[in-house]
């Protein structure tokens, strides 16, 4: 299960540096990571020919949920052992497909009691074109023959632990050398939305895997820290990948990560109201989810927290980028409303953000973000 490389260089790509794209999850949001990663695909087929590909600059690209499903898009090979997917790819597939993954369904009579009657008995969508999609996309790709190394989270109820799916691992454990289209689907279960996903894999040696899977956002929803963490295991075990680079030198990390916006600037749920909650309430409320935003919002903002604090530390905080839109409001913070409205709406709030996001994307790249130290 050796990895086929599109391009010749041995990671770390970058000179001394170990180069690290991270995605959140976020669902018809992953529109938004969508378009800052086709900028910068475009800005660096600028520099080096219209062949450029994400998976070409980055030595690691770690996803969860929606933005799981990108970093396969970004990163598995087609015929010719390139991406299948161009990053400009991303945009286009949320918005022709998000309607279909996710149906708006009308209740013409009493459809605030409909709603929370099929909230209790099943999963908001059935998730059978998201399964079919990914299937047809991804084929039978396995983990091992990403173009780079990936870092995708999903939560196993069965044994109620994080499952990560790394690259790194694929060697020492064969029977994590799943189909991406499983690996994917499993990420992006997320509770009441989409049903959990069931799989098992077989290794060489017949030892059957079995996986019960939901939404990797339960537990890492910023998969950033998971993605150095990976990359730290593998230099700890001796990788010739890494080397000379030690397990704590952090400040040959350069990380990029993406998340897919926040309603932080829109007053969404307050203790007064949450007091007399119970758990219906907590299932829905207000058309979104505030359970599953709790865990998803906490965990991402917890790890973006701590390795703030770590790079500045090692006076290294020109090394880590993370970009984030905080003034979300309304339907543009949900994750599945999906409507021509709200996803133009998006793309429009995207556009707004994205011109800063753009300007401080473009300053770094001026300062040799991606040259050989």
């Amino acid at each position: 299960m050796e990895r086929t490389k599109s391009i010749p260089l041995q990671p770390p790509t970058y000179g001394n540096l170990i180069t690290v794209l991270s995605i959140d999850g976020g669902g018809i949001r992953g529109l938004i990571p969508g378009t800052i990663l086709a900028f910068l695909e475009s800005e660096l087929q600028k520099l080096d020919g219209e062949d450029a590909r994400l998976a070409d600059y980055f030595d690691v690209i770690a996803g969860t949920s929606t933005g799981g499903l990108v970093t396969a898009m970004l990163t598995a090979p087609d015929e010719n052992n390139r991406p299948l997917f161009a990053a400009n790819d991303i945009k286009e597939f949320y918005l022709n497909e998000c309607p279909k993954i996710f149906p708006q369904k009308t209740f013409p009579l009493f459809p605030h009691v409909t709603k929370i009657i099929k909230a209790l008995t099943g999963p908001k969508y059935n998730g059978k074109y998201l399964h079919s999609l990914v299937r047809q996309k991804l084929g039978d790709k396995k983990l091992h023959q990403t173009l780079t190394n990936v870092v995708i989270p999903t939560f196993d109820i069965r044994s109620l632990q994080p499952t990560i799916f790394s690259s790194f691992e694929v060697n020492h454990k064969p029977c994590f050398d799943a189909l991406l289209s499983d690996i994917c689907i499993g990420t992006s279960a997320a509770p009441t939305y989409l049903p959990a996903h069931y799989f098992k894999t077989k290794d060489g040696e017949g030892n059957v895997k079995e996986f019960n899977l939901i939404d990797g956002g339960v537990a890492a929803n910023n998969p950033t820290l998971l993605a150095i963490g990976e990359v730290t295991k593998a230099i700890i075990k001796g990788s010739s990948d890494f080397f000379p680079i030690k397990p704590m030198d952090y400040g040959r990390f350069l990380v990029i990560s993406l998340g897919t916006g926040s309603p932080k600037d829109e007053v969404k749920y307050n203790a007064h109201d949450a007091a007399k909650w119970g758990l219906l309430n907590w299932l829905t409320s207000g058309g979104s989810t505030p359970i599953i935003n709790v865990f998803s919002y906490g965990s991402a903002d917890m790890v973006d927290l701590n390795l703030s604090v770590v790079f500045q530390a090692l006076h290294s905080e020109k090394n880590y980028l993370r970009i984030e839109d905080d003034t979300l409001t309304g339907h543009v913070s949900s994750v599945d409303i999906s409507d021509k409205k709200n996803l133009d709406d998006l793309l429009i709030v995207n556009g707004l953000s994205g011109i800063r996001i753009s300007a401080n994307l473009r300053k770094r790249m001026d300062k040799s973000l991606f040259t050989c130290s």
